[in-house]
């Protein structure tokens, strides 16, 4: 007797051991399916996609990965380092972005972003590469001959010439093995005292930023590179550069919508994808934080008034607008709190690394919701879907050919 019953409790250990093994081990395997499954999906065109459940791949992702695709980061220098690795490997993150002094040739800048590619290798998502390749002042691409600041186009007044430049820099970006431009510049340059705008805009005639801005914003997205609108919600009347301080700009919600919004309105309208916001302080519309951190202006303003759907981007969060007056990390955890989708922050590791811990543990205390963040990822890897983004190896740059 006293055999069967320690065979029978022997049995019953055993099936508890294998169920909790199991259990693991199903659940370890249900993360991979999801991943496997998102990474096949991401090379297959848009029209075979209707059985797959981006939802279901999204909920089984981790919360790293989550937080991650939420992030585009700078590199220091032109090559890749540890701490890069890092930001790939064990934070996940979306997307980099490249300033001139991690470009100093073509040849140097391919071997950057096919190293950072394959680095993503075992990632199923694959990464934003992202630059300011605004034409003008603001090229960051070596090697190129300069193309007309939005000055120089909008005094032209030409929307077919507008469309041509938009072709040239989406071009120009995919050539470098980028997929998406921080442009066209859709502020209506109101103040001529600006210090930041200027020439970057189209003119001081909202019909004029709005055609042209549109057409460019096209041109780019006709490359199949991801055109961003900015800097919403208008710096084009303001009287400090937010890469010092903090703009402030005391205009109410009739009078920006009657001026600064009327582009961006008129651009998601006409389906723009993405939207970057800017660092200004607007009292006059009850907003107590910059513009990056306003729920006011980003859920309020751009979500609701405007009907917009698409991603949003904040501005760079190392900008002396933000660290003058907020901790990187806490001005992460607001931003994504307002309804921001995607924190850009250009430089510094440490300032990358401690903006996702605090949203980490803004989530974990209940700060922000699990679904808000998994709406932002669904957003995301949307967009990436929808311009077929890969982390392909890109070829050699025919230089000639993008200059004539």
């Amino acid at each position: 007797m006293m055999k069967k019953i320690l065979l029978v409790l022997v049995v019953c250990m055993l099936l508890v051991i294998a169920s909790v093994f199991l259990l693991r081990n199903g659940g370890s395997k249900e993360h991979q399916a999801a991943n496997h499954v998102t990474k096949d999906f991401l090379v297959k065109k848009k029209d075979e996609r209707q059985d797959f459940s981006l939802r279901y791949a999204i909920h089984h992702m981790t919360l790293n990965e989550k937080i991650g695709q939420m992030i585009i980061a700078g590199i220091p220098g032109t090559k890749v380092d540890e701490q890069t690795r890092s930001l790939i490997h064990d934070y996940k993150v979306g997307g980099f972005i490249f300033y001139s002094d991690n470009l100093e040739t073509p040849k140097q800048s391919i071997q950057l972003v096919n190293r950072l590619k394959q680095e993503n290798k075992d990632n199923p998502y694959p990464l934003f590469m992202s630059v300011d390749q605004e034409g003008g002042a603001v090229s960051r691409l070596p090697g190129l001959s300069r193309l007309p600041d939005n000055q120089t186009i909008g005094k032209r007044d030409d929307p077919a010439y507008s469309y041509t430049i938009g072709r040239k820099l989406g071009r120009q970006t995919r050539a470098f093995g980028m997929n998406l431009d921080f442009a066209p510049v859709m502020d209506i340059n109101s103040n001529p005292n600006n210090p930041v705008i200027g020439d970057r805009s189209f003119g001081d005639d909202q019909d004029v930023v709005s055609k042209l801005g549109i057409r460019t914003m096209k041109g780019i997205k006709a490359e199949q590179v991801i055109p961003v609108i900015k800097h919403f919600p208008g710096h084009g009347d303001t009287s400090v550069d937010s890469h010092e301080q903090l703009p402030k700009v005391d205009k109410n919600l009739r009078e920006l919508s009657e001026l600064e919004l009327i582009p961006f309105q008129q651009a998601i309208a006409q389906g723009a994808d993405a939207v970057l916001v800017a660092h200004i302080l607007l009292p006059n519309i009850g907003a107590t934080l910059p513009s990056s951190m306003s729920r006011t202006v980003i859920t309020d303003i751009l979500r609701k008034k405007l009907g917009y759907n698409g991603v949003v981007i904040t501005d760079d969060m190392t900008m002396k607008a933000v660290t003058n007056h907020y901790d990187i990390g806490d001005a992460a955890v607001k931003s994504v709190q307002a309804g921001s989708d995607i924190v850009l922050i250009a430089h510094g590791h440490d300032n990358v690394t401690s903006a996702i811990k605090q949203v980490k543990t803004a989530i974990q205390r209940g700060d922000i919701s699990e679904e808000q963040i998994e709406k932002s990822v669904e957003r995301i890897i949307q967009l990436k879907l929808d311009y077929g983004i890969d982390d392909k190896q890109v070829n050699e740059i025919d230089v000639k050919e993008l200059n004539k």
